[in-house]
């Protein structure tokens, strides 16, 4: 290769042979993951009977990512891994008992921000069945937060 050695300023090529560099230049765009779903047994609640027995969240995330080579190079290392993600929110979300969605959202966005290079964190808890006299679909609560 014209007497370049391994480490020169090369162009790095992708498996089909283009310029990755020219490939990053197109790929500026902006990434989001969105979680849907997340269901987990909590103890979160107003009242000692909720923080005592528990009961289902339903947990709604979006982590804007930025620019990220991973539109490129196709590898996790260049990305935030959502299966890690969830891990650690189900971490955050069953550690400890809050009386409101809020503080518990609240809770989640600071721990994600704080854990990944995120642009902002969008977090949405829903109670499926809330202890209310009245019918509904679901109670939620939703914080975003921007990185400073």
């Amino acid at each position: 290769m014209d007497g370049e050695e391994p480490g020169d300023d090369a162009d790095e090529l992708d498996d089909d042979g283009r310029d990755l560099d020219e490939d990053r230049e197109e790929a500026a765009e902006s990434v989001a993951i969105e979680i849907s779903g997340l269901s987990l047994y909590t103890h979160h609640g107003v009242s000692e009977a909720e923080r005592e027995i528990g009961q289902r969240l339903v947990l709604d995330l979006r982590l804007d990512i930025g620019e990220t080579d991973a539109t490129v190079t196709d590898s996790i290392e260049d990305t935030v891994d959502y299966a890690e993600v969830c891990q650690l929110v189900a971490l955050v979300a069953q550690q400890r008992s809050h009386k409101t969605l809020e503080r518990l959202c609240s809770a989640i966005a600071d721990r994600l921000l704080a854990d990944y290079e995120l642009e902002g964190v969008w977090v949405k808890a829903a109670k499926p069945q809330p202890p209310i006299a009245l019918s509904v679909d679901e109670v939620s609560v939703e914080v975003w937060r921007e990185a400073e």
